[in-house]
Formats: C-alpha cells, sequence, structure tokens
C-alpha cells in the first residue's frame, strides 16, 4: 500500500475517533450514564427493563432536543472518567452537585432536592446520629453520602465505615445485620422504605441537604446549554411535573 494511502487511513481513524468521543451534540444519539440500582430515580423493573424519574427524565429532554437517547449503566466510581473519556455524554442519575465535582465537570440547574440521612433497621435501638458511636455504617463508595458522612462529628466516633458499590448491596447488608446503619439519598431510602412497610426507620437529624444536576464533559458548553433548554421547556409544558407526580406522587422538579 501506498505510503500517501496509509496516511490518509491513519486520518480518517483518528478523526473518527476524536470526532465520537467529543461529546459534540452533532450526534444523534446522546449516552447517558447511570447507576442501574438507584431506585426510583434509574433502576431495572421485574422485567429487567430500565425505569425510574431519571430515566423519564432524561428521555423526555434529549427527545426536546431531537436526539435519540441510550442509558449506559456504568460503575459509579467511575462516572468522571467515563465523561472526560468521552464514553458518556452525561452522567444522569441522582448526581450530586458538590464543589469538587464542580472542578470535574459542568452541572446543570439544580432538578431536585435531596438529603443524605440515615437509616437502621426498624427494630434497632439506634435512634439518634450519636447512637452510631462504636457502629459499622454503610454507604455507597464515592458517592456524596461518604461526604456527608466525613464532614460529620459522628465520623470520628463510628467504630467503621464499610463501602458498597451500590446502596442496593448496602441495605442487604443492614437487613442481614452485618452492618447497623446506612448512610443513604433520602430520594432512595424513602421508595424502598415505602415497598418493605416497617423494615427500616430514619434517623430525624440528617446529615447533609443537597441538590442533583445532570453532569456534562468540561469544555461542552453547547451540549450542556441544548440540554438546559430542553429542561426549561419540560418545567414550562408541565411534562416535568407529570413525571414527578408518577414516581413521587407531587410535583418535586425545581424550576
Amino acid at each position: 500500500m501506498k505510503r500517501t494511502a496509509i496516511i490518509g487511513l491513519v486520518f480518517v481513524a483518528l478523526f473518527t475517533l476524536l470526532t465520537g468521543c467529543s461529546g459534540s451534540t452533532d450526534k444523534d444519539t446522546i449516552v447517558i450514564g447511570i447507576d442501574d440500582k438507584f431506585a426510583p430515580l434509574g433502576f431495572r423493573d421485574d422485567r429487567n427493563e430500565l425505569v425510574g424519574f431519571d430515566i423519564d427524565y432524561a428521555t423526555a429532554a434529549v427527545q426536546k432536543m431531537g436526539k435519540k437517547v441510550k442509558f449506559q449503566p456504568i460503575d459509579w466510581q467511575t462516572k468522571e472518567s467515563e465523561l472526560s473519556s468521552g464514553r458518556i455524554d452525561l452522567i444522569w442519575n441522582g448526581y450530586t452537585i458538590t464543589d469538587e465535582r464542580k472542578e470535574k465537570v459542568l452541572f446543570t440547574k439544580p432538578y431536585l432536592k435531596n438529603a443524605q440521612v440515615v437509616v437502621t433497621l426498624a427494630n434497632s435501638p439506634i435512634s439518634k446520629l450519636a447512637d452510631l458511636n462504636g457502629k459499622v455504617v454503610g454507604l455507597q463508595t464515592l458517592s456524596s453520602a461518604s461526604d456527608a458522612l466525613a464532614a460529620s462529628p459522628i465520623h470520628e466516633s463510628v467504630k467503621t465505615v464499610t463501602e458498597f458499590a451500590d446502596n442496593v448491596l448496602a441495605l442487604s447488608d443492614l437487613k442481614s445485620g452485618r452492618i447497623d446503619a446506612v448512610v443513604i439519598d433520602e430520594v432512595v431510602i424513602k421508595y424502598y422504605m415505602a415497598k418493605e412497610k416497617d423494615s427500616f426507620k430514619l434517623l430525624d437529624e440528617s446529615l447533609a441537604p443537597e441538590e442533583y444536576g445532570v453532569g456534562v464533559k468540561k469544555g461542552n458548553e453547547d451540549l450542556l446549554n441544548q440540554l438546559q433548554k430542553a429542561l426549561d421547556a419540560l418545567n414550562q409544558d408541565g411534562t416535568a411535573a407529570k413525571i414527578s407526580n408518577k414516581w413521587f406522587g407531587e410535583d418535586k422538579v425545581l424550576k
């Protein structure tokens, strides 16, 4: 093969690689990275299909942008790496806005309020944060639950912090008695408490209020602006409220 032909093929390959990973809004399909065990925002139902508030909300937003949507389950520990590498275009599944994360990604405006709370078994003697002294506490690895616990004075008196890949595993260990409590998103645990009545109880004191946003790759302001425009439109035409009522029984979407 002639040298010029080889150079041409290399150029085409590089161009395809770069444009494919650029996160450009010229793409027909927006790839969204999710944690598929994060009910009721994004999880698998009895038929193994992805469902949830964020799934419906993201689908409606991407359709409003005139694009197709693809949900890509990812290891939540590597979410920012997945975004920066171009393997996904958005992080969208109960993604808490923090100052640390703002250094890594662009965020939409907050769309949902949340808080980090502590849950125990319904029959546990633990009733307040101070009772976590000497106890084993579980949480999802590299989540805002970890940040909230680390920022609380009670962190110094906890016996052990056990980290899990997802909240489902943490709650499973709580029910089996291997840990004493779990720090978890209020939105998530209220969903499980509604399904498993009398299994869990929440401590009255929460650790940290927070807000969810959608993460966009740094430098891709074009995608961010198009997405925010779509989200604003969903708020204005009532679609966001309809989706919220479906999953929460009320309109919880921030305007």
